[in-house]
């Protein structure tokens, strides 16, 4: 197999390996990285019969090839041996006509497990492949379930340090509980006294500032990231949507190469830019849903071609979606514009400084592949009513803002494709929003109180990463400004 090089979305001059994609995270020029050509589409008869772990290394390896595939056979069995609570790591389970996938049966509960349970033994692989003895230190803003996730994937692992920073007022009181409880050697939790973008930014802007990253080498660490921006975890998610595919052909819902609709709650991009991905690799996917909260920058992009973050940013019941700066937006541009290196970096330099961009004619026109709507928090509530007295089924506010968006979708175009709603996220991280929702009295009680009554009404067991969790030690106090994030990395590092 020949070895697929890496370029970055602002630089076509940039090329690495993907080790170096990998440790690197994000390009030196503040680009990300993207394959210098797209592997080809695969026959779906010749995939169709494998299982999820066979299937992932299928496609992981295709993306990967400085690995042998043995290679990455072990850091998927490790990813996805004992870690996950369901035997099928990604359930498809219907209600009524539509199909929920559900990715939040990882060790966090939230799909962000899917990729950050491989993404740690790809890493060390790639520190060793690179001879690399330096520590890798790995930077992640989080709008909630990243963080956690990354913790818990990184935790105790030899040769990296994790460093999480957070929004204090932007996530669930579980998500923030689960942060500050997190175990381990190397892992260091943060809050931030501003909003997500705050918090993505200024890492940003340290991955691009030369002198700091110069002095950070000179003292035995080098920098990386496990948020979506890193290629290494975006690849690993286009796996559940074949697997998805070949479910719905298995239960005789579709056949072979028929298109389905896929509805994504997304704030990154990075989720719905992997389903993207898989369809260039030969899924076959007829419309792309892509669904915000109030924070609707996305949506408002895809009805007009103009990307506008100025506006505040309004904390809503899906935090993990309160984002303006979606970052994962940029290779997706870059593939629409025909990898047109230039023009992104123009176009981001725009983004920096105006905040906001427009693009020409010729790529408008191929955003018709691209559904953008948006969801209140009105809306929010009475998709979970709604679907749990039809189906008896309790969505999170996130999966609820793609099942809303879906249904207007379907108001709007009369489209009747099967549709995967994508489930991103278990309703027990949201117990106070998925109480209200459900008519259940929430007056007085907070997120921890309301985990074992929304148990005992909706018959459902405490999923374990989340019982008893108020009863755990808060190991993770500091809070910091923005302004503040480099000096406590510094601190943390002791350089």
């Amino acid at each position: 197999m020949e070895t697929l090089k890496y370029t970055s979305t602002r630089n076509h001059s940039i090329s690495v390996s993907s080790v170096e994609a990998i440790i690197k995270g994000l390009a030196e020029d503040g680009g990300l990285y993207v394959p210098s050509c797209f592997p080809p589409p695969y026959a779906l008869e010749e995939i169709k019969d494998l299982d999820y772990k066979e299937l992932a290394v299928k496609i992981i390896h295709r993306f990967f090839s400085d690995f042998e595939q043995d290679e990455i056979c072990s850091f998927v069995n490790k990813a996805y041996d004992g870690k996950f609570h369901s035997t099928e790591i990604a359930p498809l389970v219907k209600k009524g006509e539509v199909h929920f996938l559900e990715l939040f049966h990882g060790p966090t509960l939230a799909f962000k497990d899917m990729a950050l349970t491989f993404l740690p033994y790809l890493l060390k692989g790639a520190l060793d492949k690179n001879n690399l003895y330096k520590e890798v230190v790995i930077l992640t803003a989080t709008s909630g379930d990243t963080g956690k996730a990354a913790l818990e994937g990184f935790k105790n692992i030899d040769g990296i340090q994790i460093i999480v920073f957070y929004p204090t007022l932007g996530v669930s009181e579980i998500q923030k509980k689960q942060m500050m409880t997190q175990k381990g050697h190397n892992v260091h939790v943060i809050g931030i006294l501003g909003n997500f973008d705050d918090a993505q930014n200024a890492l940003k802007e340290i991955f691009n500032h030369g002198e700091f990253n110069r002095h950070i080498e000179a003292n035995g660490y080098t920098l990386s990231s496990a948020n979506s921006i890193n290629i290494g975890r975006l690849i690993p998610q286009i796996v559940y949507y074949f697997y998805a595919y070949f479910q719905l052909v298995k239960n005789k819902e579709i056949l072979m190469g028929e298109p389905i609709n896929i509805a994504v709650p997304t704030g990154n991009f990075g989720n719905i830019l992997a389903a993207y991905y898989g369809m260039k690799l030969g899924l076959p996917i007829h419309q792309f849903i892509c669904a915000s909260n109030e924070n609707k920058v996305l949506a408002d992009f895809f009805s007009s071609g103009i990307y506008d973050c100025r506006r505040d940013l309004k904390p809503t019941i899906s935090p993990s979606m309160d984002i303006l700066i979606s970052s994962n937006l940029e290779r997706f541009l870059y593939d629409l514009s025909d990898e047109n290196s230039t023009f992104i970096n123009e176009t981001m330099k725009r983004l920096k400084t105006e905040g906001f961009y427009s693009i020409p004619e010729y790529m408008k026109e191929k955003l018709t592949l691209f559904y953008g709507g948006s969801a209140d928090e009105e809306k929010i509530y009475t998709a979970i009513k709604k679907v749990h007295e039809q189906w008896n089924y309790v969505m999170d506010p996130h999966t609820a803002v793609a099942y809303s968006v879906y249904e207007d979708y379907v108001h709007q175009t009369k489209d009747n494709t099967k549709s995967i709603i994508v489930s991103t996220a278990s309703p027990f991280k949201f117990t106070k929003s998925v109480c209200s929702a459900l008519h259940m009295d929430v007056d007085d009680k907070n997120d921890f109180q309301l985990i074992g009554e929304f148990a005992d009404k909706m018959g459902i067991p405490i999923p374990l990463p989340v019982k008893d969790i108020h009863q755990q030690e808060n190991l993770h106090n500091t809070v910091c400004n923005k302004e503040e994030i480099q000096s406590i990395i510094e601190n943390i590092l002791k350089v």
